[in-house]
């Protein structure tokens, strides 16, 4: 499992889609926002939780598409679904190496992002706690549509249509947690409603998502 893991972080690296790539992209929203909506600060800082929220979803969403499909081309998932360790674990592994490359450089850099929009102080402890409990269920949610995606040609639309529905509750308490914190209010509810989130999709998804890859394997 740790050469899996090893070997997945090696190839989000070398072929591209890694934490270079969102970094860039959550980069480019928070920068373009203060043009589309003004410098005023007040209004920045009212908007700041959700932009940020909307602008590290989008980020995670980038590279779903790369999950499985290298494996899938070369036909490493064939052999990983046949191989002793079960198909679920795989998908867990995988997940976790999309969060390494994309999340969790998200969760590291949000704060300088919300520097640009004019996040008020207390805000940051929230905005960093709601990203590192939130962004692993993006990436399991992510690893679930690639696998029902999976050797279809020009399925990152589909892919798109299918988990942006799913990534919903998770940006409604993510964002209102880092919008309490940021008016200095108690933010636990909507982080612990974030983390039942991510703890159930961290327990039934995997399954899935192998149960998906074995029917798009036949």
């Amino acid at each position: 499992m740790i050469a899996l893991l090893a070997r997945d972080l090696r190839l989000a690296v070398r072929a591209g889609g890694g934490f270079g790539l969102g970094l860039a992209f959550f980069l480019i929203v928070t920068a373009l926002v203060p043009f589309g909506v003004g410098p005023e600060g007040g209004t920045l800082a009212r908007i700041a939780p959700g932009i940020l929220w909307v602008g590290a979803l989008l980020a995670c969403l980038l590279s779903l598409d790369r999950i499985f499909a290298l494996d899938f081309e070369d036909g490493s998932l064939d052999l990983l679904a046949t191989a002793p360790i079960p198909l679920e674990a795989v998908v867990a592994v995988k997940s976790l190496a999309h969060w390494l490359t994309t999340g969790l450089p998200l969760v590291l850099a949000a704060p300088v992002f919300g520097l640009l929009l004019n996040l008020p102080g207390p805000g940051y402890g929230a905005l960093v706690a709601s990203l590192a409990v939130g962004t692993p269920a993006l990436s399991v949610i992510g690893a679930f549509g690639a696998a029902l995606t999976v050797g279809l040609k020009r399925g990152g639309l589909l892919l798109s249509l299918l988990v942006l529905p799913l990534y919903v509750p998770t940006l409604i308490f993510g964002a209102e947690a880092v919008r309490r914190g940021a008016g200095g209010l108690d933010f636990a509810t909507p982080l612990m409603l974030l983390a039942a989130i991510t703890a159930g999709a961290l327990a039934g998804l995997p399954f899935a998502a192998a149960a998906a890859i074995r029917v798009n394997l036949r």
